[in-house]
């Protein structure tokens, strides 16, 4: 989608984070506009992409950018990453996934096969960008969307283990393409 396509379309995009992200409709307000302020960064940075899947109303989203071994996007990911990824970064060859938002059922069923949704529109977004790794981060406490990443490819980052994860409030998966 384009600027003004995602402009367009974000009532419709906070509310499908909203039902996609859990929680009860008491949480939604807060979650949704947290959600469209992250999203109208984001939208802001070079490279931005944002993927849709749609029957006759919007059923998910995929959404990210690469990125260069400088700039803005290092945010949250200071001491985290190995070498290895700061040169595919260098090299314009890594890409921040920042969210993927499907339905329930696609986070639980299905996972592993190559149509699932969220596989799919992971896999766009590499491939569009010519991407070699994926690398997002989550909060540490959110268990549910490691899980489901984890099911779609994900794996942590090295020397990320449950028991030797590096200190600090966020996880660091990658995909390789």
């Amino acid at each position: 989608m384009t600027r003004r396509q995602i402009e367009d379309h974000l009532q419709e995009l906070g509310d499908l984070y909203a039902e996609t992200s859990g929680g009860g409709p008491w949480a939604w307000n807060q979650a949704r506009g947290a959600f469209l302020r992250r999203l109208a960064a984001d939208v802001r940075r070079p490279g931005f992409e944002l993927l849709i899947a749609e029957t006759t109303a919007l059923t998910g989203c995929a959404y990210g950018f690469p990125v260069r071994g400088d700039g803005p996007w290092w945010e949250g990911f200071d001491g985290y990453l190995p070498e290895r990824l700061l040169r595919l970064a260098a090299s314009g060859r890594l890409f921040v996934i920042s969210g993927i938002h499907v339905p329930s059922r696609v986070r639980r069923q299905n996972q592993d096969r190559a149509w699932n949704l969220a596989r799919r529109l992971q896999k766009r977004l590499l491939t569009d960008h010519g991407a070699a790794v994926a690398v997002t981060l989550v909060n540490r406490s959110d268990h549910r969307t490691v899980e489901a990443l984890r099911s779609w490819g994900w794996r942590y980052i090295e020397g990320d283990t449950p028991r030797t994860a590096p200190l600090g409030p966020f996880r660091v998966l990658v995909l390789e393409t």
